[in-house]
């Protein structure tokens, strides 16, 4: 049985830099004026003592703060109220980073989400290691429509479609949009280096994975 003729599409090549005059995109390390404007009542929520108590050493630092504000309120003095203003800075600084970078790890993992749901996989059916081509078929599917136990093949330049393990083949893979690590990492078949993330992208030759995770239970 011959395998139909798929047409892969071309990788899409990475944006050009801005031109003059043209607005340049704010990065994640960037500090982002809007964000924090965002993140501030989730901050200010976490002032809570019962949340706060999770984190001992912001909330022995808030501890200390109140208890510093009134010995300020009793004793009035220019040195208590600098350590008060000082202390109540420390927490609540802390408390707005904290919710910064969960607001980006949110963001990150949605939109990671929604591109995993738009990727096409390349499914293979009847596929066997050392198997030629014509002796199995491959058909393009939704990543979405994958499940456990499908074997997809994965060439350079595009997503794998869900999480799984490789079974054929090794690979470069480009994890940063999980583990925000900028260095590719080897992903091979056998060992312990086998495990793949959906969303993460292949950067050089060729991957078979086998998925390991019905919709809705991955790592994302």
């Amino acid at each position: 049985m011959s395998a139909p003729v798929e047409t892969r599409p071309a990788p899409v090549p990475d944006s050009p830099p801005p031109g003059p005059g043209q607005p340049r995109r704010i990065g994640a390390g960037m500090l982002d004026p809007t964000q924090l404007w965002r993140a501030l009542p989730q901050a200010l929520r976490k002032l809570n003592p019962v949340t706060l108590f999770r984190n001992p050493v912001m909330f022995v630092t808030e501890v200390g703060a109140a208890l510093t504000t009134g010995i300020a309120v009793v004793h009035p003095s220019l040195f208590g109220w600098l350590i008060t203003g000082w202390l109540w800075l420390t927490v609540v600084f802390a408390n707005l980073a904290e919710a910064v970078a969960e607001s980006r790890g949110k963001a990150q993992a949605d939109s990671l989400r929604r591109t995993r749901q738009q990727t096409t996989a390349w499914r293979l059916a009847g596929w066997e290691p050392g198997a030629t081509q014509d002796a199995y078929l491959e058909e393009a599917v939704a990543a979405s429509e994958l499940r456990r136990g499908d074997i997809v093949s994965v060439p350079a330049g595009e997503l794998i479609p869900g999480d799984g393990d490789v079974i054929q083949g090794a690979a470069s893979v480009d994890e940063s949009a999980i583990t925000g690590e900028s260095a590719p990492v080897i992903r091979e078949s056998g060992g312990d280096r086998s495990a793949v993330t959906g969303g993460t992208r292949v950067l050089s030759d060729h991957l078979v994975v086998r998925i390991t995770q019905e919709p809705g239970q991955s790592f994302l």
